[in-house]
């Protein structure tokens, strides 16, 4: 019973904090949330308790888990360090086989954009496809869709599937990763460490034409190691990507060269 108390006063201690710190009246939440301001009220004085799906939308509209909202005082530990916390884990909906063997949960094209709000939804991942492939069995695996030509030779019509690692830390220099962050949604991109201080990273294209960019660890919602790829569709010889056109100039660049030069030569 004390534990269930303390539970309620460090949440409705978080919901007033968190509704501060967005600069929001009780009553803006409470029609963000489809709930009475009354009803509100008492959650954020510890009178009564919010059954599970009002706590779900409250862990969505703040973009805090649940169960950082009932166990961590946000007064005293800003959410942006709490990535970094050593007994800090977020919990990751996973789907197994009836001998106990991860599926490869595949994002396809057209859930991609309610992946950032759907990630940490059981519900949003029980709907995804599932495959397994024999030669990948530890760790817990996701195929993510590929867009653009930013990281060559992948294109449309890819998938990465990527090994779910818990802590920035374990990223690996130079090494390839999905990247979802609150910001920039999902990316695919080489990483680096640029500040091991601040816990600052440096994300590249292997696309010289598209310019890298910073990312703070306590920014990465999840973060997933290339493990292998795949294409859905077959790609033509003559199929330009940016890398061809680089090679198609440079080659036109040599060839204006070489007729500049039988100008001179004949003036």
């Amino acid at each position: 019973m004390l534990i269930q108390i303390v539970s309620m006063s460090i949440f409705s201690d978080n919901i007033r904090h968190l509704r501060a710190q967005k600069g929001i009246s009780q009553k803006k939440l409470a029609e963000d949330l489809i709930i009475t301001r009354v009803r509100l009220a008492k959650y954020e004085e510890g009178i009564s308790e919010p059954p599970f799906d009002i706590l779900k939308r409250i862990s969505h509209y703040f973009h805090v888990s649940i169960d950082i909202l009932i166990s961590v005082n946000l007064k005293k530990i800003p959410k942006e360090s709490l990535l970094t916390m050593e007994d800090n884990r977020i919990l990751l909906p996973i789907i197994i086989d009836k001998n106990g063997r991860d599926y490869i949960e595949i994002l396809p094209h057209k859930a991609k954009a309610g992946y950032l709000s759907g990630y940490s939804d059981p519900e949003f991942i029980e709907k995804l496809q599932q495959m397994q492939l024999p030669f990948i069995t530890q760790g817990k695996h996701r195929a993510f869709p590929i867009e653009g030509d930013s990281m060559p030779p992948h294109k449309e019509g890819s998938f990465i599937v990527g090994r779910f690692i818990e802590n920035p830390s374990e990223i690996k220099e130079g090494k390839t990763y999905i990247i979802l962050s609150r910001n920039d949604g999902i990316v695919y991109k080489r990483v680096y460490k640029k500040n091991k201080k601040e816990n600052t990273f440096l994300l590249h294209s292997d696309n010289s034409v598209y310019k890298p960019f910073e990312l703070k660890a306590y920014e990465m919602l999840e973060i997933w190691e290339h493990v292998c790829s795949f294409c859905t569709k077959e790609f033509q010889p003559d199929d330009l990507g940016v890398m061809n056109v680089k090679e198609m100039f440079h080659q036109l660049r040599l060839e204006i060269s070489d007729v500049k030069s039988k100008v001179q030569e004949l003036s």
